[in-house]
């Protein structure tokens, strides 16, 4: 096994309750890492909370709303006040929001950019100051509509785009000072979601996957662990040399590189 070097680094990973976030948390736990997520549901941030110390891992979870800019910063207080630094953030919270465009008012437009744009921007500014003592690494973690939008894509279309220019930029600005941003394009993966409308449809859990799979060229959808391990790669030093890179997990789904 490949050791990622990721011993005693601390992780923020918003959404990290559920799903793919959930996943990453156990994976960066098992490597070594601090970490510290968060997410709006009590009872999955218990949970999580409980899951993670079992582990044997130096962790914690908290509630916390990350488009309440309060919650934001007694997140990565907490995480500052226990470890005493940052190295890692992991922008993963976010809803499919994806309508026909006359079904978007004004509300649901906001909304979507301030969970997905504006959240994000504002976790990457509070942990900045903690990444430019050593360096560090921030991964986005968006969807492929980044870089190839559907008809019915739109608010979340336009606000992951905007993370892909998010993750660019700032990757050029913050390399001077040894910090990298990347992004993970998210296709058809196992996730919380999957897993509620499933339930919401009274189908199990295995069928939607398998009716999801067959429009994917490798025949499935997507392991939370491959996301894990994916993102767990990107925020090691094992990574040291990429940066402003947009790396698509969707089994060869989206017609752009």
């Amino acid at each position: 096994m490949m050791d990622l070097e990721l011993t005693d680094k601390v992780c923020l990973i918003t959404g990290g309750t559920d799903g793919l976030g959930a996943a990453l948390a156990e994976r960066l736990v098992a490597e070594g890492a601090k970490v510290a997520v968060c997410g709006r549901n009590p009872e999955r941030v218990w949970a999580t909370d409980e899951r993670l110390v079992a582990a044997s891992g130096d962790a914690f979870a908290m509630v916390a709303d990350i488009t309440n800019l309060s919650d934001l910063d007694a997140f990565v207080a907490a995480a500052v006040e226990r470890w005493g630094g940052i190295d890692c953030v992991v922008n993963n919270a976010g809803t499919a929001k994806a309508l026909p465009f006359e079904a978007g008012t004004d509300e649901v437009w906001e909304q979507d950019l301030d969970l997905k744009v504006m959240a994000h921007v504002r976790l990457i500014r509070l942990a900045l100051p903690h990444l430019r003592i050593n360096g560090g690494a921030i991964v986005n973690v968006l969807n492929t509509a980044s870089k190839a939008p559907r008809a019915r894509s739109l608010p979340t279309s336009a606000s992951r785009a905007a993370g892909l220019a998010i993750t660019k930029a700032l990757s050029q600005e913050l390399a001077p000072e040894g910090i990298r941003v990347n992004a993970v394009l998210v296709g058809l993966v196992e996730s919380g979601q999957w897993r509620r409308r499933a339930e919401q449809s009274g189908r199990t859990l295995e069928e939607v996957y398998e009716e999801l799979g067959h429009g994917v060229p490798l025949g499935r959808v997507g392991r939370s662990e491959e996301f894990a391990d994916l993102v767990s790669y990107l925020l090691s030093p094992r990574a040291s040399y990429i940066t402003g890179s947009a790396v698509n997990l969707d089994g060869g789904s989206s017609p752009v590189l």
